[in-house]
Formats: structure tokens, sequence, C-alpha cells
């Protein structure tokens, strides 16, 4: 398995914000709103969260940084981690957001037009603050990449992009399944076998939770924490079900 799971798998909500408000649709299109972002953090980190993921999906698309107000009051309202991506050009960007309580900041789209972002990133706050984010669909026996919610497509594997950017200093790989994203058919497990096998840093596994025999699937499947949106935010599934559905497996589990 994977490393990062010694203290447990982490179960991570993840909160898509476009205009100040929850958003989730399918395959990164058709969004429905789900809520105010701060009253769905806090509730989730009183819930039993490990991690809360904020990404402002509109900020890349829109030229500017995630919205600082919204983070701050997000992270004034949490005693959980916080990771916040969208927008992240450079290491002032980053900055701004660990300002603003982030714990983390998740990378893509900059990342992948100029992957020496990493190198800056991880030099001045340390690989444990970088998250690179990786947003990949299927093409032919493997995956490509996507950026700008999914709009802009790259002539690049992303197995080995994860590789390269864990190589460049990112301390953790956020995957997310843009074919299997929202649709509740579980997590692409062999895009995530693949890039756990291929970095030697923790991988999230994102895109298709749709029920607590998916979260085990990925967890067996070398995940260091399961990310899930939709269904958290819908209550088909809650955290503590997660939870006791990956201790009943046998899996390890955070409990405090």
């Amino acid at each position: 398995m994977n490393g990062g799971t010694e203290l447990g798998i982490r179960i991570v909500p993840c909160l898509d914000v476009r205009d100040g408000r929850v958003v989730k649709g399918t395959r990164f299109v058709s969004l429905k709103d789900a809520g105010d972002p701060v009253e769905a953090a806090a509730r989730y980190a009183e819930d039993g969260a490990d991690e809360i993921v904020y990404l402002d999906i509109s900020a890349t698309p829109e030229g500017r940084g995630a919205a600082r107000e919204i983070v701050e009051r997000t992270a004034r309202s949490l005693f959980v981690p916080l990771t916040v991506g969208g927008g992240v050009r450079g290491a002032t960007d980053a900055e701004r957001l660990l300002r603003a309580g982030a714990d983390r900041v998740a990378v893509n789209s900059a990342a992948v037009e100029r992957p020496e972002l990493l190198d800056e990133l991880w030099r001045a706050f340390g690989s444990q603050c970088v998250v690179l984010a990786v947003d990949a669909i299927r093409a032919g026996t493997g995956w490509t990449v996507r950026t700008e919610a999914g709009r802009r497509a790259w002539d690049r594997d992303a197995v080995a992009w994860c590789r390269e950017g864990a190589g460049r200093g990112a301390g953790e790989i956020l995957l997310t399944s843009i074919d299997r994203d929202g649709t509740g058919r579980g997590y692409d497990l062999e895009l995530l076998e693949t890039v756990v096998s291929g970095v030697n840093v923790p991988v999230i596994a994102s895109g298709g939770a749709g029920s607590y025999h998916h979260l085990v699937e990925g967890a067996r499947a070398g995940a260091a924490a399961l990310l899930v949106a939709g269904t958290f935010h819908r209550g088909e599934l809650t955290i503590r079900g997660a939870k006791e559905a990956l201790a009943r497996a046998g899996l390890p589990v955070r409990t405090g």
C-alpha cells in the first residue's frame, strides 16, 4: 500500500466552489448548487472529516486566485486541515492562501503549464504544503491530463505527470478520474493502482464514489485518502458510515 496510511486512511469531503457556492456535477459539467461552503465545511468537520478540500473551480478560467474571504471564513470554522486550490500560479498566490488559513495548497493548471512551479512551492513552503491535483481522462490504454476544470486537453500522460510532480516536490497527489466524476460508479481503480505504484507519495482518490463499498475498494487499491463530494453533499453517504465501512473491512481509519 502507498505511504501515508500509518495513521489511518483519511476521509476527505471536497467542496467545489463557484461564485461563492458549493457546486457538484457529473464529469465536471451540469453543475448544481449544493450549499454554502463555510456551513458545509463546518458541518463536515463536526461530523469527523479528517481534512477538507476546497477547490475554487472558476478561479483559473477567470484568471484570478481563490476567493480569500471564503477561505478565511472557512478556516476559522475548522479544527481539521484545509487544502485549498484554484488559481495558484506562483509562491505569492500560495502564501496568500496559507496566510488566509489554508494548511496546504493544491495546484493543477499552472503546474501543467509550468512544472517548475512545483519546485518553487516545495522550496518555499515544504513538500507537506504542496498537493498536485491531476485530472485524468481515459485515452486508449492510458490516461491523459486535462486542466481548467476539464476544459483544456493536454497531450501529456497522466501517470507520467504524477511521477514527475512527485519528483518535483509535491507531497501528495490528488487524483481525479474525469470519466468517473459524479457518476457514482466507483473510483477508476486501474488508474488509481497505476499511479499509486508509480509514485512515492500518498495519493488521494477522487471521482466516482457512490457507495461505501467503493471507498473500501479505493483504500484497498492503495489510496491514502478518499475524497467524496456529491454523495456527501446529498446525504447519501456519511463520514461516520465511511469510517465504519473501512473498519469493518479491516482497514486502518482515523478515529480522533
